[in-house]
């Protein structure tokens, strides 16, 4: 079990719930610190005057004033009416993601919530009630209001939710798990809603799962490489260094590691002096996209401890903030597209080059009695097509600001769009490696002399599973193959010759 408490929470806790069902808890110091916060408010409530969110409107009807009989309307006035998103539902994990994150911020004792409300969401994830939530709807400032909403709508039993693998009423969900619906408390809706944990959420599961890539990428890298013969003059160590971009040695180090014993490198290394950049160039390209993966980590690790809600009570005020506000991890989800759609870029590359008898000396599209066969021909254009595809989608959105709530909101993110898009770019990127693992598989089969005990080991592996190409069948069986073997880490979990597993 995860306990979160505001301020230790990291991406792999965040994965571990969205994806692996991880179970969550909460301490009792946490408890004790939001009750302290609820407290605070309640104590400025009793001094009377206007509180943000609490006793007024919301966004440009900030100056209009709720009396307080009606402040608990107001919060769930503000839930229904926020519940405005549309499109296909976002996965599962990814509203799972939005949640903890949500929760997290809550626990930090600035947004003046009730324990009950942070131990109702807690059950939700526990029991495996996921909220739907419409895809679009939010542009990243005065936090994820409309899926955020979705979510708080579920918790009021209303709207619907995935359960017990159906989409029902959150009603039925309740019933059947023993919940009540919640009654949001003054503040508590716009607490709930205020907040970056949609941009975050997202943002989360693909920073993990784009660190996965990488790794893998690192390994297919290094089977074509094996099949281009390329030379390792490119790697040697103080060449390397000479600049000293923390990624770019870090690559270096483990891809020499990868190919280290390679006879057919050894071989190649003696008679040629360089190679095309989609060889040569690996760690400064991989090495640049990871610096850019640990950089995202360093600001999404800040904003899933952080408190965006908005307005925040302190000892003795309460201060409308911005920390709604979504660009930090806006513009990192924007980074990360870019870069993630490069690694794509060079990847292809590389499979055209391979399929390319006048590039790779090997046979036309990796088969023989090719004509009669086409070979791996089609799986590079599909790699072409997605990174076309993600050329499209990697057009920042940060670029763009539409102003909400009558100019009262006249700058946002668009972070939530951003992240979306950066989901299925990394999944793009995840099926041209699969792809580079297939055909560098295969253009070994036409080797002279030996590759590394890695690569060979990974090339047994593969084998194991999707069988030499010598007649004509569809590829995308064995890119299935290769993808789901890559999800169960059947190679990234292969051990280096010094012991070690991809370290970056």
């Amino acid at each position: 079990m995860i306990f979160i408490d505001g301020n230790n929470l990291t991406i792999e806790d965040v994965y571990a719930v969205a994806v692996n069902n991880e179970k969550i808890g909460i301490t009792e110091d946490t408890v004790k610190r939001v009750l302290t916060s609820q407290k605070k408010l309640r104590d400025l409530m009793n001094k009377g005057g206007a509180i943000y969110g609490v006793n007024t409107g919301f966004g440009s009807l900030l100056n209009v004033k709720v009396s307080q009989e009606d402040v608990l309307d107001l919060q769930k006035n503000l839930i229904r009416s926020h519940s405005s998103g549309i499109g296909m539902p976002l996965e599962r994990e990814y509203v799972r993601a939005m949640m903890v994150v949500r929760l997290n911020s809550l626990c930090k004792g600035y947004s003046a919530v009730s324990p009950n409300l942070i131990k109702h969401t807690l059950e939700f994830i526990n029991r495996d009630i996921t909220p739907v939530v419409p895809r679009y709807g939010s542009v990243g400032a005065s936090g994820d209001l409309a899926p955020l909403a979705h979510v708080a709508l579920t918790l009021m039993g209303e709207g619907e939710v995935f359960f017990k693998g159906e989409k029902v009423p959150s009603s039925q969900a309740l019933k059947e798990s023993g919940l009540d619906p919640y009654l949001f408390l003054e503040k508590e809706g716009v607490a709930f809603i205020n907040g970056t944990s949609t941009i975050s959420g997202i943002l989360s599961v693909n920073l993990h799962r784009s660190a996965e890539i990488i790794r893998n990428a690192i390994l297919s890298a290094a089977i074509s490489f094996e099949g281009l013969k390329g030379t390792k003059r490119a790697y040697t160590g103080w060449a390397v260094e000479s600049r000293p971009h923390r990624g770019q040695i870090a690559v270096a180090k483990e891809f020499l590691k990868v190919i280290k014993g390679s006879k057919i490198i050894e071989k190649s290394t003696k008679t040629k002096v360089q190679d095309p950049y989609s060889l040569r160039c690996i760690p400064q390209v991989y090495g640049a996209v990871l610096d850019t993966l640990n950089y995202a980590k360093t600001v999404l690790t800040t904003e899933i401890n952080s408190a965006t809600d908005n307005p925040l009570v302190g000892d003795d005020e309460v201060i409308s903030v911005g920390n709604f506000h979504g660009e930090p991890v806006a513009l990192v989800s924007d980074f990360m597209a870019i870069a993630m759609t490069d690694l794509g870029n060079m990847i292809e590359r590389r499979l055209a080059r391979i399929t390319d008898e006048n590039l790779s000396g090997l046979p036309p599209f990796l088969v023989e009695n090719s004509g009669l066969n086409s070979g791996y021909m089609i799986p590079q254009y599909t790699a072409a097509a997605l990174c076309n595809r993600n050329k499209t989608l990697c057009f920042p959105s940060t670029a763009d600001n539409i102003p909400t709530s009558a100019n009262q909101e006249d700058h946002v993110s668009m972070g939530a769009n951003a992240a979306i898009k950066l989901s299925e770019i990394v999944e793009n990127v995840r099926q041209i490696v699969s792809i580079e693992f297939l055909l560098g598989t295969q253009s070994l089969e036409f080797a002279d002399d030996e590759p590394s005990p890695v690569v060979r080991k990974i090339y047994n592996e593969i084998r194991k599973k999707v069988p030499k190409l010598s007649v004509d069948r569809p590829p995308y069986i064995d890119v299935e193959t290769i993808s789901g073997m890559m999800d169960a880490g059947m190679f990234t979990d292969l051990l280096l010759p010094e012991g070690e597993k991809i370290h970056l």
